[in-house]
């Protein structure tokens, strides 16, 4: 990221998108698709930093239609939450219903400090915080997907285009 914050001023107008750092070259064309399609969902968040990280763009290239960042999306966010029922319950509560600690702490039938700690665990598995604006759109689409890739089967198979 270093190099490219380096390299940015020329290039023209626009989103810089770095993929991630490959060991090998057979990784080169995974690599070389997450980065343009990453370049073709950046104009889907408006304050992006420039450069940005492919991978940090993972909710807009999922709902641009890019299979791959959809299921890493899902398995990083709602398979990772579902492997812990009241973190999961949490999220859905705090993210779905009222972004306040009250409210969920009500409709949850538990402590504000409670809530806190599970919202601080949900960064901690994720790594993305639902108290902050970018981390919550992340995990709330990250749950939708996961919600849908669970209805259709899993895997992918009829994953949407």
């Amino acid at each position: 990221m270093k190099a490219a914050r380096l390299l940015t001023p020329h290039f023209g107008p626009g989103p810089v998108v770095v993929s991630e750092l490959v060991g090998a070259l057979a990784q080169v064309p995974r690599a070389a698709r997450s980065a343009m399609s990453g370049l073709r969902a950046a104009w889907g968040w408006a304050d992006a930093p420039r450069p940005v990280a492919a991978v940090d763009l993972l909710p807009e290239r999922a709902l641009a239609g890019d299979r791959e960042a959809a299921q890493v999306l899902a398995e990083v966010v709602h398979r990772a939450l579902l492997a812990d029922a009241a973190l999961y319950d949490t999220a859905c509560a705090y993210l779905e219903r009222t972004p306040s600690l009250e409210a969920t702490a009500r409709s949850l039938f538990i402590h504000p400090n409670t809530v806190r700690y599970r919202l601080r665990r949900i960064a901690d598995v994720t790594g993305f915080s639902p108290t902050d604006a970018r981390g919550a759109f992340t995990l709330r689409v990250g749950l939708v997907l996961g919600r849908l890739a669970d209805d259709l089967g899993d895997e992918g198979a009829d994953w949407p285009t």
